[in-house]
This record gives structure tokens, sequence and C-alpha cells, in this order.
């Protein structure tokens, strides 16, 4: 194994050279960056900067124009053939998006089934894990995001913030590698928003690796070990958190804390 590769390998994600262009215009230019593992890292920069156009690559729900996205040392995607990438199959990159979690701004729970069963769904029928043992691991991550007692509730009788806090258990429950979250508070008014930065508090302290695109200060403050931010589809600073709200580099930054901060 070359020293590339154990670079890659090391690390829970790394972005090199991804490029993202919509007909004509250039959404992602050029973006590296690497995560290790346990790192939680927030993603910043005003609407339209590209973030949740980095967060669609990162889990291959949308196709790359350039670069290359590896998870786990495992290129996302894609298989080289020589200098050249061809896309994998549905089925090879829906069995890497297991080690991938996604949470989404608008929940995406179904809508049809509890709150139990939206977490059981996927080791129950993507991974094939015994319905009992799905169950009990189901009831013990809803304990974990403090919503044991609605196991038997549809999304219709949550509210947003326990609808999340849902999300993230079902997230939770097919054992990812990462966890990448898409504005996980937008959708959310301030007091109900609490409820999933504590959740998302609680998993940085047990060493799950995110990547947070967010606007919430209280999440890149309270638990970002670093901050990536972004405008006009550039990675622009790629900073400690701390060393990012005391002092940030580029003038787009200050002007973002000046209106978030």
């Amino acid at each position: 194994m070359n020293a590339t590769s154990e670079i890659q390998r090391q690390d829970a994600i790394r972005v090199e050279g991804l490029r993202k262009v919509f007909s004509g215009f250039q959404a992602l230019k050029d973006i590296s960056f690497h995560v290790r593992g346990g790192e939680v890292i927030a993603l910043l920069g005003p609407s339209g900067s590209g973030k949740s156009t980095l967060l669609r690559c990162i889990n291959h729900l949308e196709e790359i124009d350039g670069g290359r996205i590896w998870v786990n040392g495992e290129l996302i995607g894609y298989e080289e053939h020589g200098a050249v990438l061809r896309q994998m199959s549905d089925a090879a990159v829906s069995a890497q998006r297991r080690a991938i979690g996604m949470v989404f701004q608008g929940f995406n729970l179904f809508r049809h089934m509890t709150a139990l069963q939206n977490i059981m769904s996927g080791p129950v029928y993507v991974l094939k894990a015994p319905r009992a043992a799905a169950e009990e691991k189901a009831r013990r991550l809803l304990a974990k995001v403090g919503l044991a007692d609605k196991a038997d509730s549809y999304p219709a009788q949550l509210s947003g913030g326990q609808q999340q806090r849902v999300a993230i258990a079902r997230a939770i429950a097919m054992d990812p590698k990462v966890i990448l979250f898409d504005e996980p508070t937008s959708a959310l008014d301030p007091e109900l928003s609490q409820e999933v930065v504590a959740t998302i508090k609680t998993l940085a302290e047990e060493g799950q690796t995110m990547l947070i695109a967010t606007h919430e200060m209280a999440i890149a403050k309270g638990c970002a070990d670093r901050v990536l931010f972004m405008v006009s589809g550039e990675l622009v600073e790629d900073v400690p958190a701390a060393e990012f709200f005391a002092a940030p580099r580029h003038e787009r930054s200050r002007q973002f804390l000046a209106m978030h901060g």
C-alpha cells in the first residue's frame, strides 16, 4: 500500500479536487479536505454556498464532475480504471451508503410508520437483522434521544424536534461510520432546535464522526472540532473551530459571524 492509500485508509472522509456542475453553473470548485475518525466538522457558509451539494456528493446522491471522494478508504460511487472513473451499479452504491448516515432538514420519516418502525426499517429491510433484535435496538435508541415514550407515535403526532430526533436515531440504527447532517435544525423553532442540538452533542461526546452543514452556531461552537467555511462553491477556511470563532481569516467569514455568531 502506497503512502497516499495509507492516508486515505486512515481518514473517515477524504475529498480531493471535487467539482460539481449544474447546467453550466459550477456549484463546487476543487474542494479538498479530510475528516478523521471521531472528528466533528461544522460545515458553514451562506445559503447557496454549496454545503448541501457537497453532502449529497459524499453520499453519492449527486454524481460528481471531477475529483474523488473516499469514505473509510473506499472510493464512493465509482471504480477507477486507470485515470478513468466508471459509475458503480446502483446495488454497489446502495451497499456503500450503509456506512454513511444522512439526516435531512425535512426529517424524511415514513409517514405510515411509527417512530419505532421508522428506526427498525433500515436494520430489518436493508441489513436483514432479526426483527426482535432490531426492535430492541430501536427502543434503546429512542431512549437515547429522549423519546422512549413515543415508540408508537406516528410522525404527524410528533413535534418537529421529536421527528428530527427520530430521524437521527434511524441513522444511528444502521451503525454508520460517518453521519452527514444537512441543516438539521433549520426547519425548527429555537426551542425545538435545542432538543436536536443536545442529541448531536451527545453523539459528539461518544466519538461519532459527523459532518454537519448548519447555521446553528450552538452546534458549531459546542460540538465541532473544525470548521469548514464555504463561499460560492469554494472552501475558503478549514481551521480549528476555536480559531474560526476567535479570529476568522476570510472577510466573508467575518461577515457571516457578524450575522449569525
